[in-house]
């Protein structure tokens, strides 16, 4: 499993004009010593017309071959096919797949656009119109070689009920989630991430996930054969570049875990007999 760094970690310094999509490539190559990126599309403007300006998308996508990065996923706010308006849901439709076109000028492997609705469950209206447009993203995504699907990140989609009554609605191999781990909405964190893992097509792995469980956290993935990136992604705003890295390093020890089990503990100095080391500490 490959490490990637969701470009929303970065909002803060985004907001404060410190940072940009370019610096964010180089930070992913130099910096952490990736190969993938993962792009938000906040990262690139806060206009949907900067964002989807195809001559400066082609731009992103040649900064990212000179340094060898694979986007592994690009995900697209403000786009999600269910809003009361009827208006709203035609528009957002339509700027879904000038996303979609985006994610494949930009070379995603997969694709994260939301469902819309904030309760607990969705209408029957809201599930058939939700269902419907995923099917047309899952369609193109098959075309143009992604995947595609939801965060677990508001409202029904907090909810591993919801998530798979979606998946197998939308029966598409196209299709999966984005699964933001650890999520404290179902019986426990564990239970959670077991329920969804096995249609994850894509990660994102908080602070506190990295922090309190990331061993476990892995185990899980391993154990369903998840071949996707790990997201880290970091929420704060603050301090981010060293945030982030802390992030990946607790990500990089829980997959040496994996493959090598947990250390334990000191064997002591072969070069010492245990008398001389005694002495010696």
């Amino acid at each position: 499993m490959k490490i990637s760094v969701a470009s929303f970690s970065f909002h803060g310094a985004l907001e404060a004009g410190t940072l940009d999509v370019f610096g964010y490539l180089e930070a992913c190559r130099y910096r952490y010593h990736l190969d993938t990126a993962d792009i938000w599309n906040g990262l690139l403007g806060s206009d949907v017309e900067v964002q989807l300006d195809t001559a400066r998308l082609h731009k992103v996508r040649t900064a990212m071959d000179e340094r060898d990065l694979v986007c592994v996923n690009y995900h697209a706010d403000g786009c999600h096919p269910w809003e009361e308006d009827s208006e709203t849901r035609t528009r957002h439709l339509k700027l879904a797949y000038r996303h979609l076109a985006a994610a494949e000028i930009l070379g995603a492997k997969t694709v994260r656009i939301d469902t819309g609705g904030r309760d607990r469950e969705w209408s029957p209206e809201q599930f058939g119109v939700i269902v419907d447009a995923f099917k047309g993203f899952a369609e193109y995504a098959g075309n143009a070689g992604f995947t595609i699907g939801p965060e677990t990140h508001w409202g029904a989609t907090n909810y591993p009920d919801n998530m798979l009554r979606l998946h197998a609605a939308v029966d598409s191999p196209h299709y999966g989630i984005l699964l933001h781990m650890g999520k404290d909405t179902w019986t426990s964190p564990t239970e959670y991430d077991r329920a969804l893992a096995p249609i994850a097509i894509h990660t994102h792995i908080d602070q506190n996930t990295c922090y309190t469980r990331a061993d476990e956290a892995i185990a899980i993935l391993t154990d369903v054969g998840y071949s996707g990136a790990l997201g880290v992604e970091h929420h704060t705003g603050k301090n981010e570049l060293a945030e982030v890295e802390t992030q990946i390093g607790l990500i990089r020890r829980a997959l040496s875990h994996a493959r090598s089990g947990r250390s334990d503990g000191y064997k002591g100095n072969p070069l010492l007999d245990p008398v001389n080391e005694r002495a010696a500490n």
